[in-house]
């Protein structure tokens, strides 16, 4: 009978939730006040975790938050290291997840598209 998760995946739920933890109740760093990790996905000798991140404003600067993480990282992996008890600490690579974003954007173009569709459709059934 196969595993339902994988070691990597279940280490992974893991790091994410414990670096959560961390990054809100023990960084002091302003630039990471308004940052949510999405997801973290470990290689498959788990030497590497990326780290995905969400912005809460979507006005704030991606570039500035993952510099902010860069800086912490050394911080961050040393209390992962000793939350979690795993022989070797992945090293923790940041990258910016904008899906959220991402699903503004189309939201908003479906809305133009719906609204232009209907008046397209009003103006035809003015011409009848």
């Amino acid at each position: 009978m196969p595993r339902e998760f994988s070691r990597n995946q279940r280490l992974g739920n893991q790091v994410l939730r414990t670096l959560s933890e961390l990054l809100r109740f023990e960084t002091k760093d302003p630039r990471l006040q308004n940052v949510s990790l999405t997801a973290v996905e470990l290689t498959r000798d788990l030497s590497v975790a990326r780290v995905y991140f969400s912005l809460m404003d979507p006005n704030d600067d991606p570039v500035l938050v993952a510099e902010g993480l860069a800086a912490a990282s050394g911080f961050l992996r040393r209390k992962l290291g000793s939350s979690i008890k795993i022989r070797h600490v992945p090293e923790l690579r940041f990258a910016h997840d904008d899906s959220a974003a991402e699903a503004v954007r189309i939201g908003h173009l479906i809305d133009v598209a719906i609204e232009s569709d209907s008046a397209v459709d009003s103006d035809s059934d003015d011409d009848r």
